[in-house]
């Protein structure tokens, strides 16, 4: 059954009108008719089935055909601090943050960042990032959308560090544990915990000083250097392994 991101009200009505911008990709991507059925969602844990009413050029009527199902988040909510990566490989990073339930994203832009972005352009990128997590979301059944913030400069993502403990940090020193020994540590999972991956060209030492000084716990990732987006998945598959 096709899926649908719609406002909260629009899934509690028992019938709405899709308007023609929001109905795009299910006339014209997916081309459903009246009759065919659909899943809505909120993006905030809400789901219910729909059928289409009519098809029209202004958009689609939907008709509810079950109750509000209401999903809980997630017993620990995920943050991943990800210094921005360069072409369209931070698109892939929020892809898959999402479909391992990511709750917040942090784009990050610290000294050694390549990618260089003005006010403007760091709205324009947290707009996009949202619409690929909501194909994201709209792909692999995820019933909540995480918050994506605007790229920040590394020192005002340190006060989130600090809110989000535990953080942990991959890092390529020699006082790093493994990550299994540092997530060995928690006997119960914390209600929140982070994830924060530096630049392709790693982090400055002042910087990672300066993450161990907020609370962050330099974990290690094996012998092999990851890329940055490598890297941002592999610490994500083992905190939502260990406590999601």
């Amino acid at each position: 059954m096709h899926r649908c991101l719609v406002k909260t009200e629009e899934l509690l009505a028992d019938a709405f009108t899709l308007g023609r911008d929001e109905a795009r990709h299910l006339q014209t991507v997916l081309r459903v008719k009246p009759g065919e059925r659909v899943t809505l969602f909120d993006s905030q844990g809400r789901t219910r089935d729909a059928v289409i009413t009519s098809a029209e050029r202004h958009g689609l009527s939907l008709t509810a055909e079950a109750a509000v199902q209401v999903h809980p988040c997630p017993s620990c909510t995920l943050t991943l601090f990800a210094c921005v990566s360069k072409g369209s490989r931070m698109d892939w990073t929020v892809e898959k943050a999402v479909e391992l339930g990511v709750g917040c994203i942090v784009p990050v832009i610290s000294d050694r960042t390549i990618v260089r972005l003005d006010a403007d352009d760091g709205i324009a990128k947290a707009a996009r990032w949202s619409r690929v997590a909501e194909e994201a979301a709209r792909q692999c059944g995820a019933t909540w959308l995480p918050v994506i913030l605007p790229p920040s400069p590394f020192k005002t993502c340190l006060p989130i560090v600090t809110q989000t403990a535990p953080v942990f940090v991959a890092a390529l020193t020699p006082a790093a544990k493994p990550l299994r020994e540092a997530l060995a540590a928690h006997a119960e999972p914390p209600p929140r915990a982070g994830w924060f991956v530096g630049p392709e060209g790693d982090f400055t030492p002042a910087e990672l000083d300066a993450l161990l000084a907020a609370g962050a716990i330099p974990v290690s990732l094996g012998q092999q250097v990851l890329r940055a987006e490598t890297a941002c998945l592999y610490g994500l598959c083992a905190l939502n392994c260990a406590w999601l």
